[in-house]
C-alpha cells in the first residue's frame, strides 16, 4: 500500500497567522533543526556514554586520572538511570496537568496531534503501523462518532530531518480507515513538523472562529505544552489526554531495567526542555501552562 500526500490549495485565512514573536518561519526552520541535533548531543544516555568513551580515550594519555573519572561517572550515571524512576518523576507531574473531565455535550471541532504513526515502519513494511501513541487515533475515532456533526482535524507531517515523501497524515489515513471509520469527514494538515507547527498550520487551514467549542486529543505528556501553544494561538480547545505511561498514584517502579528507564527518562527530560523552550520563543503562555489559568 502507497501513501501519496495530496496536494492542497491553501484558504484563505480568517486571521493573521501565528508566527514566532522573534522572527519568521526561517528562524522556526533553523529551531527545528537545532533541537534535532542539541538532544543527540544533551540526551541522558548518550551524555553517560560519551563520558564513558571519553574516559576510557584518556586513560591511554597523561590524563588517565581525569579519564577514570569520567569514566566512572558515566558509570554511575548508567547505573542511576537503570535503578532510579527518574522518567516517572518528570512525567507524572505532566501527566496528571489536566485530569480527564466531562467533555461537552456539544463541539465544534476535533483535533488530534500527529506523533501515533511509525512513518519508517510504514513505508519499510508496506501496512500503516502505530506507535505507543496509537491511543490517539482510537480515542480521534471514538469521539468521531460520538460527534457526527464535528469537524475533525488529524494534523501531522513528519519531524524528521531529511522527510521522504510519506507523512503521518497519510499513515493516519489508513489506520481510520482500517477502524472503519469515515475518512471523508476529515480534514487532513500534513506539512508540520512539532506543535507549535501543529496549531499554527491547523488553523491556518481550518480558520476555527473564537466561539468555536474544540477538543484537542494528544497524549497526556504532551498535553500542557499543546495546551499553552494552542492558548497562545487564540485557538479555545478542550484537553482530551490519552497515552498515559504512568500511573496517578504514589507507585515509582524501582527495579534495575537500563533500557526502559533510559528511555522514559529521556523522553520525559525531553518534554521539559520543550516546555522550557517554548516559553522562552514565546510559543507559550506559561512555563507549565495548566486548566486553572485557561479561564474555562
Amino acid at each position: 500500500m502507497a501513501w501519496m500526500v495530496a496536494g492542497r490549495k491553501w484558504r484563505a485565512m480568517r486571521r493573521r497567522p501565528i508566527e514566532l514573536k522573534r522572527g519568521g518561519r526561517y528562524v522556526t526552520r533553523m529551531l527545528f533543526w537545532f533541537s534535532k541535533v542539541f538532544w543527540v548531543v544533551v540526551a541522558p544516555g548518550n551524555v553517560m556514554a560519551i563520558l564513558i568513551g571519553l574516559g576510557v580515550l584518556l586513560m591511554w594519555t597523561p590524563w588517565k586520572r581525569l579519564g577514570r573519572r569520567l569514566a566512572t561517572l558515566g558509570a554511575i550515571g548508567l547505573i542511576a538511570i537503570a535503578v532510579l524512576p527518574f522518567g516517572t518523576w518528570l512525567a507524572r507531574p505532566l501527566e496528571n496537568r489536566f485530569p480527564v473531565t466531562e467533555l461537552p455535550v456539544e463541539v465544534d471541532g476535533i483535533i488530534v496531534l500527529g506523533g501515533a504513526t511509525s512513518i519508517g515502519l510504514s513505508t519499510n513494511r508496506g501496512q500503516p503501523s502505530v506507535n505507543a501513541g496509537g491511543e490517539r487515533l482510537i480515542r480521534f475515532a471514538e469521539l468521531g462518532r460520538h460527534y457526527p456533526n464535528a469537524r475533525l482535524v488529524f494534523s501531522g507531517g513528519t519531524g524528521k530531518l531529511n522527510p521522504g515523501e510519506v507523512r503521518e497524515a497519510d499513515i493516519a489515513r489508513d489506520v481510520l480507515k482500517q477502524m472503519g471509520f469515515d475518512v471523508s469527514r476529515v480534514k487532513f494538515e500534513s506539512s508540520s513538523r512539532n506543535i507549535y507547527e501543529n496549531a499554527r498550520d491547523a488553523r491556518e487551514l481550518f480558520g476555527p472562529l473564537p466561539d468555536e467549542t474544540w477538543l484537542l486529543i494528544m497524549s497526556a505528556m504532551y498535553m500542557p505544552r499543546s495546551i499553552g501553544v494552542f492558548r497562545e494561538a487564540e485557538w479555545r480547545v478542550v484537553p482530551v489526554p490519552v497515552d498515559y505511561r504512568t500511573t496517578s498514584g504514589p507507585g515509582w517502579g524501582y527495579g534495575f531495567n537500563l533500557t526502559r528507564k533510559g528511555e522514559a527518562f529521556s523522553v520525559a527530560l525531553r518534554e521539559w526542555v520543550g516546555l522550557i523552550a517554548y516559553r522562552i520563543l514565546g510559543r507559550t503562555d506559561a512555563f507549565l501552562p495548566g486548566p486553572e489559568e485557561w479561564g474555562g
